[in-house]
C-alpha cells in the first residue's frame, strides 16, 4: 500500500468535489479499493500502485473538464472514469463556459469581430452604445486567456469620473467610494467564475480591479488589460494607460463616445487616441451599434430615441 497526494491547481473545490462532497462519494464508489480523503484543493489517496495510477489519470481528466466547463456533474464523472467522452453540446461562437457551465457566446456580428480582433492584435478599441456587450465580451476573452494559460493575470480598470455625483460626498473609506465604479466589472466576472475561485484570484492578485489612477508607474507583462468607460479619460490618462503594456500583454479599451462625463473643456482621450493610432499595425478598432444591444429590448429603443433627439 502506498500513499499519493494530488494537488488540484485551478479548480474550484465546490465545483470539483460537489455539494456536500457528493462527487467525492461517487469517486469512492467507483474506486472501492482506494482510501480517498479530500480537503481544500488536495486529495490524499492510499492503495496499490496500479489502482492509484488509474485514479490519478482520471482525476486530472476530471480536473481539465472542470476548469474548462465550470461544472462537474455525476454523469460527467461516470463518463470520464469509464473512458467515454462526456457529452458536450457544441456551440458556434463559444468564448468560454461560465458559471454552472453556462455558455458565454459572441452573440452578434460585432462581438464576433471583437473576438477575431483580439486574436490578431495586441490592442483593440471596442466602441459602442450601452448594452452592446463590449465589456462583457472583453472580460470573457480575458478569462479565456487566463484559463488557457496564455497570460498569468487580468487587469481591469475604469476612470473614476463622477456621472452626476461627487466622489468626496459618498460615504465610506476610499475602497467603498471607488467600488461602485468598478461593480460592473465584478458583475461580469461573477458570471464567468465560481465564487471561491474568483475570491482566490482577487486575493492573490491574479485578477486585479482598480481605478485608472492606480495604473501609473506599472509595466504589465503576461496580462490581459482592459480599460472600461475609456470615453471618460483625458489625453494624458489614456496615454499613461496605453504605455503600461508589457511583454506578452494584450489590451482592450472599451467606451461609448456618446456618454462622455468629462467637463466640456476637456477632449475625450479615447477619441483622440483612436484617431492618432488608427493606422498603426497591431491595433484594431471594432465599432458596435444599436443592433448589438443584448440587454432588455427597451434599451435599443431608448438608444434610438436619444439618437433621434
Amino acid at each position: 500500500m502506498i500513499e499519493r497526494i494530488i494537488i488540484l491547481e485551478n479548480v474550484d473545490p465546490v465545483v470539483f468535489f460537489g455539494i456536500n462532497n457528493s462527487n467525492v462519494q461517487l469517486l469512492k464508489t467507483l474506486f472501492p479499493k482506494l482510501r480517498i480523503v479530500a480537503r481544500g484543493n488536495v486529495i490524499k489517496v492510499i492503495g496499490d500502485e496500479g489502482e492509484l495510477a488509474v485514479f490519478e489519470e482520471k482525476i486530472h481528466e476530471l480536473e481539465k473538464f472542470s476548469i474548462e466547463m465550470n461544472v462537474l456533474k455525476e454523469e460527467e464523472i461516470l463518463d470520464i472514469v469509464k473512458g467515454k467522452a462526456p457529452s458536450v453540446v457544441s456551440q458556434d461562437n463559444l468564448i468560454i463556459h461560465g458559471l454552472n457551465g453556462k455558455p458565454i457566446l459572441a452573440r452578434t456580428a460585432n462581438q464576433k469581430k471583437l473576438v477575431e480582433a483580439f486574436g490578431e492584435n495586441d490592442l483593440v478599441f471596442a466602441i459602442g452604445p450601452a448594452g452592446s456587450g463590449k465589456t462583457y465580451t472583453a472580460i470573457a476573452l480575458a478569462v479565456r486567456a487566463l484559463k488557457t494559460k496564455q497570460v498569468r493575470k487580468i487587469i481591469l480598470s475604469r476612470p473614476a469620473v463622477e456621472a452626476g455625483e461627487k466622489l468626496g460626498f459618498l460615504p465610506g473609506d476610499m475602497k467603498e467610494k471607488i467600488d461602485p465604479y468598478l461593480q460592473p466589472l465584478y458583475d461580469a466576472l461573477e458570471d464567468m467564475l465560481p465564487p471561491l475561485k474568483l475570491k482566490e484570484y482577487i486575493e492573490n492578485k491574479v485578477i486585479q480591479i482598480a481605478p485608472l489612477a492606480f495604473m501609473r508607474g506599472r509595466t504589465l507583462n503576461d496580462a490581459v488589460i482592459i480599460l472600461d468607460e475609456a470615453q471618460n479619460t483625458t489625453k494624458p490618462q489614456i496615454k499613461m494607460f496605453l504605455t503600461r503594456l508589457g511583454l506578452n500583454g494584450k489590451m482592450i479599451v472599451t467606451g461609448d463616445i456618446t456618454q462622455i462625463d468629462l467637463p466640456a473643456s476637456q477632449q475625450s482621450g479615447l477619441i483622440h487616441s483612436m484617431n492618432l493610432l488608427k493606422s498603426i499595425k497591431g491595433i484594431s478598432t471594432v465599432e458596435f451599434n444599436k443592433k448589438d444591444i443584448v440587454r432588455h429590448k427597451l434599451v435599443q429603443r431608448i438608444v434610438e430615441a436619444y439618437e433621434k433627439e
